[in-house]
């Protein structure tokens, strides 16, 4: 077999070709690649982020009249009816009348201007369902009605505790011994007998420290917190209100509303708080039941705050007040959401010293500020003059009156006692005997005042009678006072009691009267422990009803 060298003309190392051959034109387009590439979009330049990101709007103030250009005059009087359903237009604003209403209902009854409106921003409905309306079809044919039958809640006749699908509820009371439930119908007759001191204690007690309440907000009592209120009533004898915000400048206002509109009773205030008690013959099943609001009613157009030439005032010297007003400095700063009990008597403060008063209300809502403008023009009293730069600029007008100048001149007392040195009605007497016959006035404010009496009342003061006292005459008058003092400091009351008439301290008038000055005082103001630092004194022995009966049963 021959081997592969061995075969002639096969050269297996041949030299490589002298020139290259010849170069083929490329096709003018490129072959397609099998995957195409991807064409992303250019990168967008870096925008840097800011620390303050633009906020959004309150979605509670968003609403569909805002986008709206709808502006329709109104006059007093009925502007839309549909039978006896109608919306009327009066001097408590925009109302609704329905067929056996108790009132006319609003949006808001405590936050309506007493000012009518002149124009409407959406056409006159009612926010409430039609008295019937058809079923649209689905297709579907309709449900049938429930074979159970849900029995309405009674607070006299309560379900029997255990009771599957009932939650605990709420008997009627508190009553005194011996005393029941009775059906009413008037205010009167539910709220029953005032409470005294000891069962005020025991209602408020335990809703000190719960959140279980109502939140009063910016719009006030509105109409569809009357059937929130009764649904915590249902559960509990008190309900605990909490108010913030603009409706706090004038709580008295709040307090008679709620009172008016609800049919409770106020027994107990503490800054923005309130404490609403039903009543002791409250029933949950005779309570009044008004129709829901289904959307919020728009708010009318009403007059403008601020006049180009306010009310004694020309166009020149307004703008003149403006210019200084820039430069004033505010008297506060007022929170978002806060409590604003005490800014109407800062406002008039303010006003002694200065012509103009600025109050800041930075990072607040504009219609917030601007309703807070319109309460203080009519509680301070003053004129607005601007609400630039989210402050409120108020001028206190030629008609107003110091009110430090009939309060706080008081006399230096020359009596024993208060009540003739300054008077009945609490103005200024002159006496000529003071200071060598030279007349000598000392002014204070009208709570030092009343601090003043409070003390000389309680023999914790006392008046001197002549001023040129010697040493030794004035160091045997004060000896003498402080053994008065003492005396009456270490003393207290003591109850006789009888077989025949037995009473308490607790049963007395002063115990029972719970009118507003109670809880509409300045001193209890701000303060929950009040409440509960008058504590009735212990009760003699034997004096119990119990015991005279049981000496009745001994002695027979």
């Amino acid at each position: 077999m021959a081997t592969i060298p061995s075969l002639p003309g096969l050269t297996l190392f041949s030299s490589l070709p002298s020139a290259p051959p010849p170069h083929e034109p490329s096709p003018t387009s490129s072959p397609s690649t099998p995957i195409p590439i991807p064409k992303y979009p250019p990168p967008k330049s870096r925008t840097l982020r800011t620390n303050n990101p633009p906020k959004s709007p309150n979605p509670a103030l968003k609403t569909f009249h805002r986008r709206s250009k709808y502006y329709k005059p109104v006059k007093d009087g009925v502007i839309s009816s549909n039978g006896e359903r109608a919306v009327v237009i009066g001097d408590s604003g925009v109302s609704y009348l329905l067929p056996g209403a108790p009132f006319e209902f609003q949006y808001s009854y405590s936050e309506t201007p007493n000012v009518k409106p002149i124009a409407i921003r959406e056409p006159a409905f009612l926010p409430f369902a039609p008295p019937t309306m058809p079923r649209p079809w689905t297709g579907k044919a309709p449900l049938k009605s429930s074979k159970k039958k849900i029995p309405l809640f009674d607070s006299f006749n309560p379900p029997p505790p255990g009771t599957k699908g009932v939650k605990q509820v709420q008997l009627p009371g508190p009553f005194p011994l011996g005393q029941y439930p009775k059906e009413g119908k008037s205010r009167e007759e539910i709220l029953g007998e005032p409470l005294k001191n000891w069962e005020i204690r025991m209602l408020v007690k335990p809703h000190l420290s719960h959140n279980r309440q109502v939140n009063l907000g910016r719009d006030g009592l509105t109409h569809n917190m009357l059937e929130l209120i009764h649904s915590h009533w249902k559960r509990q004898r008190v309900c605990k209100v909490r108010c913030k915000g603009v409706p706090t400048v004038d709580m008295d206002n709040i307090c008679h509303h709620i009172e008016e509109k609800t049919g409770g009773k106020i027994i107990h205030r503490v800054g923005g708080v309130l404490y609403l008690f039903r009543g002791r013959n409250y029933n949950y099943r005779t309570r009044p039941q008004y129709p829901v609001m289904l959307w919020k009613p728009a708010a009318p157009v009403y007059p403008k705050l601020i006049q180009e030439a306010p009310e004694g005032l020309t166009k020149e010297e307004a703008n003149e007040l403006r210019m200084k007003g820039k430069n004033l400095l505010p008297i506060c700063k007022l929170a978002k959401n806060g409590v604003y009990i005490s800014l109407v008597d800062d406002v008039r403060h303010a006003f002694e010293g200065s012509i103009l008063v600025k109050i800041d209300c930075t990072g607040m809502h504009e219609s917030d500020y601007k309703k807070l403008g319109a309460k203080l023009k009519e509680l301070v009293p003053c004129v607005l003059l601007s609400f630039d730069n989210e402050q409120i600029l108020m001028w206190r007008g030629k008609d107003w009156k110091s009110v430090i100048s009939d309060d706080r001149s008081a006399p230096l007392p020359s009596r024993a006692s208060s009540n003739d040195s300054l008077g009945s009605s609490g103005e200024s007497v002159e006496n000529s005997d003071l200071l060598n016959g030279n007349h000598h006035t000392i002014k204070t404010s009208p709570k030092m005042k009343l601090l003043w009496e409070r003390a000389i009342d309680s023999n914790k003061a006392l008046m001197l009678d002549e001023i040129g006292l010697a040493p030794d005459e004035l160091l045997e008058r004060v000896e003498e006072f402080e053994r008065i003092s003492q005396a009456t400091e270490h003393s207290y009351p003591a109850f006789i009691t009888s077989s025949e008439e037995v009473s308490s301290p607790a049963d007395s008038p002063e115990s029972q009267d719970h009118s507003e000055a109670n809880y509409n005082s300045d001193d209890d103001v701000g303060r929950e422990e009040d409440l509960f630092d008058n504590v009735d004194p212990l009760v003699p022995l034997g004096s119990l009803p119990v015991d005279i009966i049981a000496k009745k049963l001994s002695s027979e």
